[in-house]
């Protein structure tokens, strides 16, 4: 009982930042009504930042360094800044990023608070010596002996630090003026700026506290917790379940959640120290719990979670009826095989990758571009596939095609699993369903020793009637025959996607995104379509993550991280999520695809791909919604108008007597 309550007490210093996130996207949400992906990783500058400072007394900024001492800087002056650096950060976020799409739909706004997420981990690991950072003790590090159990004081104190900064929050939107018309603009923002006050402002105010909280609770819980620059960013995923569980409006919940949701992890890891535990629950089954809360909060009180009303009338990026034409279509492949063949090594790898990703990126476009369901967890599918090959291909001798067909199938099987909340919630909600899904997918089956093996997943060599088409052949890095069979595969399967897109399967996905309500009026089966969606999308992510394994010739769980998937989502849509083309782009700028390669060797800034990335996801979020093929095609067609529809000769200029009688008139 005594190891119980002290594995109990244990998981408060987590579950203390868990309530405290959770809280802050309580607020966020109330003032905003966007969800921030990207809250974990405001807090982890500041915790990074507050590590610098007490290592040398560096302030380290996004750009340049400021020395404030020949000694480390004291503990109070250091918290200090680094609590103010996450409130700077999030004001950045709110004026920069979120306020110029409060009017914006939904999906560029998940994806710009992915791409917050996403810009602020990579700028962490340029700016930081993430190595040789160590956090250094705030809280006192004392214990007390309690029922047999020996128990951190510092535990406590960060659960009355969460519990009090939710008590802060409830406070402020229920007993200030401020904070009562925060809540009435997130009901009615048109009444609330007739009454004269600013949501914009109001929204300011909530990110700055929300900020200096998120701030506060991880630079204390640092030292406890370690420092990890992937692990803070994704606290954010159970900071969101319970965030959920409070149905994104009550302080008091979301901190309790938080609380017994870390306590809970704990005693799993104390439950897996003993014999009787099953061995495939070994790794990965407490960051499969926030997974599990999420799908059954979404489904139990998804009606009950308040939308926020806002003004203007909200649109989805424009979309493009895809047509196969043969001469674009020929053109595009003899590209392709011009590249192959001209290149070799690390180029040649480059371009077969490029092909590979614009796949995967097109169930990305075919699932949230075209059906409307937003979805981070297009690399988990394609993992998912990549590892059944591994086991297909070694262990039972499955022979190439069949192979790749039964584990694109396992991950379609997957795709329907995480797709089933769809019939019950859209939008941000189903991206926390997917972004959880995935994390779970990861760390429960990619990191499980009981399910892949750590020293890598061996993948047969692929052969067709005799032919070898393995990737390697002694001499080259690609072989010509692996390169054809990759452009032959993923041509087929476009094509194939194409025919969908462009028939009545198509027209269904789009009646869809339109209007769930006004497509089952019309007869069509709207779970049915959305099921649908997801097990294609994940079908041909599978595809791509067999064609990746075999690029591979074995798998890790680095292959398929959820950054990766993020990174490629956030690629998708710079290119163009809503058109083929996007997706060509996307496999073309991808990670380790044309672009990274160019980036990496030729320039020397593969260090900075990430955070190029990330930069231009935030960027064409902001201010060109519908990606760099959208622009190209809507340039393309104001031309075609122009030439078309000339615009008229402007009439000649009146002469002097016309003047004249016109002023006779």
């Amino acid at each position: 009982m005594g190891q119980l309550l002290q594995f109990v007490l244990l998981g408060l210093s987590t579950g203390a930042v868990y309530s405290v996130l959770g809280s802050s996207l309580v607020g966020v949400y109330a003032a905003t009504g966007i969800i921030n992906f990207a809250q974990g990783a405001i807090g982890l500058w500041s915790v990074y930042a507050v590590a610098a400072l007490r290592t040398d007394g560096t302030l380290v900024l996004p750009i340049g360094s400021v020395v404030l001492g020949d000694e480390p800087t004291p503990m109070g002056l250091a918290v200090v800044i680094g609590v103010v650096s996450a409130v700077v950060w999030a004001l950045a976020a709110h004026f920069l990023v979120f306020r110029p799409l409060r009017h914006a739909p939904v999906l560029a706004q998940v994806v710009a608070s992915v791409g917050l997420m996403l810009f602020l981990q990579a700028l962490v690991q340029l700016r930081f010596d993430t190595e040789n950072l160590f956090a250094l003790p705030v809280l006192p590090d004392t214990t007390v002996e309690f029922a047999g159990a020996v128990i951190n004081v510092s535990d406590l104190i960060l659960a009355g630090v969460a519990i009090a900064i939710a008590a802060l929050l409830w406070a402020y939107f229920r007993l200030t003026t401020l904070g009562v018309a925060t809540r009435a603009g997130s009901e009615d923002e048109l009444a609330a700026r007739l009454t004269g006050y600013s949501p914009d402002r109001l929204a300011a105010i909530v990110w700055a506290m929300t900020g200096a909280a998120t701030g506060l609770i991880v630079i204390l819980a640092a030292f406890i917790i370690g420092l990890n620059v992937t692990s803070y960013t994704f606290y954010v995923i159970p900071a969101l379940a319970v965030a959920l569980v409070g149905r994104l409006t009550s302080f008091g919940v979301a901190c309790a959640a938080g609380l017994v949701l870390g306590a809970f992890q704990s005693v799993i890891i104390w439950l897996t120290t003993k014999d009787w535990w099953p061995e495939w629950a070994q790794a990965g089954l407490g960051d499969a719990v926030p997974f599990v809360i999420v799908v059954v909060a979404l489904f139990l009180m998804g009606g009950k979670i308040p939308s926020r009303g806002s003004l203007g009338e909200v649109k989805m990026p424009e979309v493009r009826i895809p047509r196969i034409r043969i001469v674009p279509t020929a053109a595009a492949l003899a590209v392709v095989v011009a590249a192959v063949v001209l290149t070799s090594g690390t180029w040649r790898f480059g371009v077969v990758t490029s092909v590979i990703l614009s796949l995967i990126a097109l169930s990305l476009v075919l699932l949230t571009g075209y059906l409307g369901q937003i979805s981070l967890a297009s690399m988990a599918f394609a993992g998912t596939a990549g590892f059944a090959l591994s086991k297909l291909t070694t262990n039972w001798n499955v022979p190439f095609p069949f192979s790749m067909i039964v584990a694109a199938l396992i991950a379609t099987a997957f795709g329907i699993l995480v797709g089933v909340p769809a019939l019950r919630i859209r939008g941000a909600q189903l991206a926390v369903v997917t972004l959880a899904a995935a994390l779970a997918i990861q760390s429960f089956v990619f990191n499980n020793p009981a399910i892949t093996a750590y020293e890598g997943n061996l993948i047969a060599d692929p052969t067709l009637f005799g032919i070898d088409l393995a990737v390697r052949d002694g001499t080259n890095l690609v072989t010509l025959r692996f390169s054809f069979m990759v452009l032959v595969v993923v041509a087929l399967a476009t094509l194939v996607v194409l025919r969908f897109m462009g028939g009545s399967t198509g027209r269904a996905f789009l009646a869809v995104r339109s209007n769930e309500r006004a497509a089952a009026s019309v007869g069509i089966n709207v779970a049915a379509t959305k099921l649908l969606g997801f097990a294609l999308s994940a079908f041909l992510a599978g595809i791509g993550g067999c064609l990746i394994g075999y690029s591979r010739g074995q798998l890790s769980a680095g292959s398929f991280t959820v950054m990766v998937g993020l990174t490629l989502l956030a690629m998708t849509y710079v290119g163009g999520i809503t058109s083929l083309a996007g997706a060509f782009v996307a496999g073309v700028i991808g990670p380790l695809g044309v672009g990274y390669v160019f980036l990496n060797q030729t320039l020397s800034l593969g260090e900075y791909y990430e955070l190029i990335a990330a930069g231009s996801l935030l960027l064409m979020a902001v201010l060109n919604p519908v990606g760099v093929a959208g622009a190209v095609a809507g340039a393309v067609d104001r031309l075609r108008a122009r030439r078309h529809h000339p615009e008229p000769d402007p009439p000649p200029p009146l002469t002097e007597p016309t003047a004249q009688a016109g002023a006779h008139v």
